[in-house]
């Protein structure tokens, strides 16, 4: 098969998603403003482009966050992360979002959603404008291979061969497989000699062992989950949970699986305790049922905790039932058996046996070291020529339309740097 030589000085981008679209547009745009930039190719194994963002945020696409700091993302630390971020604030995101129609709107904890409430208008105004600056879109092409050629690179697809000047791999992770995602930009990146942070899925549900869950199904609230990994310094998350037949999900949970994976595959697994009054410690929710044991001594004891801490009759039972085997008049209870309820109220240890993995989880926990990316371009240091973009990079954000907000972020710096070569 001769390779394609008609533009050997064009750029691939490889995966037609949230990070490889906006690439191929900033790079386009700053290749015009520059007075005549490279020519850009996207090619994506899929009939129709952006499949993950057609299914984020439940059909709605979390676009980003009001607020979106290095403390969001699990590489927090990072001097990397902090640098991208700076390079496209969320300001130029919302600016850019309205320049090619899509306006946005604030819904509680930040989430920016399109107004239509529709991801098919994100991922249609990326397509449109992505052609409008004169990218060339291949669809239904499946990479193969990447081998150097010569200074420049050769891509191997499905309907042939193409020469490159510079190759973007936007290709994802591994998480939701159904979209595409099929983790084929590792093996290409670690062809090319680099290290790949070992995988997990991440923003998962969590499957949790005993029968405790179960008659809880459906029901949502606040709460708070304390992490302790083995050895290890312990933190503490804050949302919404929501119970299921298998165990736990909702944002909490969902924010919770990634830190419970990773000290899992690095030998330290976390203890898991969840408190389902997440404002009161211990000691305040003690006071309260010695208070109450003596104010309204009659009343049952899921009865007071559904009617002072505003939990559900349902959830209080259930955790009485659980803890004390009966639920009976405050005016019965002892000092032991107040304390083991104290317990369970703001200590509860949950038995996270699993997650759902891949197949449920919104994005992927490692991938391509930082240390061989550079971030004010994101070019391999160890491959000229190399871009890398979006989830395939070893960072992932909680949820919250962080992680689609380093896809942008990446996306811009990348585009920048190919549009002025």
């Amino acid at each position: 098969m001769n390779p394609d030589t008609s533009n050997p000085d064009a750029v691939i981008i490889i995966g037609g998603g949230a990070a490889g679209l906006a690439t191929a547009i900033f790079a386009a745009r700053a290749g015009m403003k520059a007075g005549g930039g490279p020519s850009i190719v996207l090619v994506d194994r899929a009939k129709s482009l952006g499949a993950k963002i057609l299914v984020s945020g439940g059909s709605r696409c979390n676009v980003t966050n009001a607020l979106v700091e290095a403390g969001d993302f699990w590489r927090a630390g990072s001097p990397f992360v902090r640098q991208v971020l700076r390079a496209f604030p969320v300001p130029e995101t919302i600016a850019f979002f309205e320049e090619i129609g899509v306006s946005l709107c604030e819904e509680p904890l930040g989430k920016l959603f399109p107004t239509t409430s529709k991801s098919r208008t994100v991922l249609d105004a990326l397509i449109t404008e992505a052609r409008r600056v004169g990218v060339e879109i291949r669809a239904s092409c499946r990479v193969l291979g990447l081998a150097p050629d010569d200074g420049r690179f050769l891509v191997l697809t499905s309907e042939g061969a193409l020469r490159a000047s510079r190759v973007v791999v936007a290709t994802g992770g591994l998480s939701l497989p159904k979209t595409g995602s099929d983790g084929a930009g590792y093996a290409m990146a670690k062809a090319f000699g680099h290290t790949l942070v070992p995988t997990t899925p991440a923003l998962e549900p969590l499957i949790l062992g005993g029968d405790f869950h179960a008659p809880l199904s459906g029901m949502a609230h606040d709460a708070a989950l304390r992490l302790t990994p083995a050895g290890g310094t312990a933190i503490t998350l804050r949302g919404s949970l929501l119970w299921t037949h298998f165990g736990i999900s909702g944002p909490l949970a969902l924010d919770a699986s990634r830190f419970i994976r990773r000290t899992r595959i690095e030998g330290s697994p976390a203890e898991v305790r969840l408190s389902f009054l997440p404002d009161l410690t211990a000691e305040m929710v003690d006071r309260h049922l010695i208070n109450a044991g003596r104010d309204r001594p009659h009343h049952a004891a899921s009865t007071e905790l559904a009617r002072s801490f505003r939990l559900t009759q349902a959830v209080a039972a259930r955790l009485v039932e659980h803890t004390l085997g009966s639920d009976q008049p405050l005016s019965k209870f002892t000092r032991e058996r107040r304390r083991k309820l104290v317990q369970a109220l703001t200590a509860f240890p949950l038995n996270v046996t699993d997650g759902r993995g891949y197949n449920f989880a919104e994005v992927t926990s490692g991938g391509i070291a930082l240390e061989e990316v550079n971030p004010k371009t994101m070019e391999s240091r160890i491959v000229p020529g190399l871009f890398f973009v979006g989830e395939i990079l070893d960072v992932d954000g909680r949820i919250g339309g962080f992680n689609f907000q380093w896809a942008w972020a990446t996306a811009k710096v990348a585009g920048r740097a190919l549009g002025l070569k």
